[in-house]
């Protein structure tokens, strides 16, 4: 069976080429970049990766696309900044001999401020490609696929918000899609209260949920930050129901 790795990137010039190393069993990989003014594309390009540019903020989109490009009997989906460790290499191509499977769960480990995190995803990321249907959802995509799904052994590793600057960054980026999205559904009018919930609803899950107070000073920022980021947004949403009035 083959499989063709399909990578996510956006200004990911420094992480690119071990996104490209770590799926380097597949068959063949498609890097989408989506828009960036760095180097991605010329450092995939150089590692023999496929790369075909885009400029979207729908990720559905984008992983359409993928599938669309894709030539394999299996997709394998992986952002620029993840990593596939031996064991879910050596599970993926173990796996993808069985019949009764269209499609895999990996267990993700997210890396915070290069601090492993305490709270394991579980994400669906590998499809036979005939099953795969299409990726729907603007901002948070799902897959629409046919038959039953496994999990995969072994971690995909997850280098996340790396630092302040870069999460920083990334909240300013997405903050104005997200806000739209919410203003384009009728959100209600956002008021002091509501201000009150989302702020404390995404510091008591990562914080608690995801027992973030395990991973010591690095937890409490990154709670906060969630916190900060979900403010951002609404606080956009806020401004746009404003100037509707």
């Amino acid at each position: 069976m083959k499989i063709s790795a399909v990578i996510i990137a956006k200004n990911e010039e420094k992480m690119i080429a071990e996104a490209i190393d770590s799926v380097a069993f597949c068959d063949e990989v498609i890097v989408i970049d989506n828009s960036s003014n760095d180097k991605t594309s010329e450092i995939a390009l150089e590692k023999n990766a496929k790369v075909t540019k885009i400029e979207s903020n729908n990720f559905s989109e984008i992983r359409n696309l993928g599938k669309d490009l894709a030539k394999a009997e299996w997709i394998f989906y992986i952002d620029a900044d993840e990593r596939v460790t031996t064991e879910l290499r050596k599970s993926i191509q173990e796996n993808i001999e069985k019949e009764e499977f269209s499609a895999f769960k990996v267990l993700r480990q997210n890396f915070y401020m290069n601090r492993k995190w305490p709270n394991i995803e579980e994400m669906e990321r590998l499809f036979r490609k005939e099953a795969l249907k299409r990726w729907t959802g603007k901002l948070h995509e799902t897959p629409d696929y046919e038959g039953k799904i496994g999990i995969l052994d072994g971690y995909l590793l997850h280098y996340t918000h790396r630092d302040l600057s870069q999460m920083l960054d990334k909240t300013i980026e997405w903050s104005d899609a997200e806000a739209l999205e919410r203003f384009s559904s009728n959100h209600p009018k956002m008021s002091w209260w509501r201000f009150l919930r989302v702020m404390l609803t995404p510091f008591i899950k990562s914080y608690f949920i995801e027992r973030g107070f395990r991973a010591g000073t690095v937890g409490i920022i990154e709670s906060l930050y969630q916190s900060y980021s979900s403010f951002i947004t609404y606080a956009k949403l806020w401004e746009m129901q404003e100037k509707k009035k």
